[in-house]
């Protein structure tokens, strides 16, 4: 990471003519670039999100389960909308995306994932309100029609 950092660093300072020796971080603030840490938790928690939603293929969505889709809605954090961590035996496998995914998203305040949950909610009410619409208009076409 520390050399995709430095690369990074040399790249700002590229594009902001600052000089060597000068402080990056608020180069990089106002460029609106995440360091390259951050920038890897925010993708991840941002595919974490996405296969939340069902909106990512099948093997990425299999990684990310909620607890209270594990059949375990018992638990305190079923409500919480926290994921299933899997176990793992080594640091090579805490690196891979279906421990460090769950891992990263759990970590997040629930203040976060909860706004998730709301807007989760608003899109199923802007989709059974489209497809009321239409099939109201398609029954009042019909009507008309026929």
């Amino acid at each position: 990471m520390s050399r995709l950092q430095s690369v990074q660093n040399a790249a700002a300072r590229l594009v902001s003519g600052a000089r060597r020796y000068d402080h990056i971080t608020p180069v990089l603030q106002e460029l609106h670039w995440l360091p390259v840490r951050r920038r890897v938790d925010f993708k991840m928690a941002t595919l974490v999100y996405l296969s939340l939603s069902g909106m990512v293929t099948p093997y990425l969505a299999a990684d990310c389960q909620l607890v209270s889709d594990e059949g375990r809605p018992q638990l305190r954090s079923a409500n919480s909308r926290t994921c299933v961590v899997r176990r793992t035996c080594s640091s090579y496998e805490d690196r891979c995306f279906a421990v460090a995914g769950p891992r990263l998203w759990n970590s997040l305040s629930a203040h976060l994932r909860e706004r998730e949950r709301e807007r989760e909610r608003e899109r199923e009410r802007e989709f059974i309100y489209q497809n009321h619409n239409t099939v109201n208009n398609h029954t009042i076409v019909n009507s008309i029609e026929g």
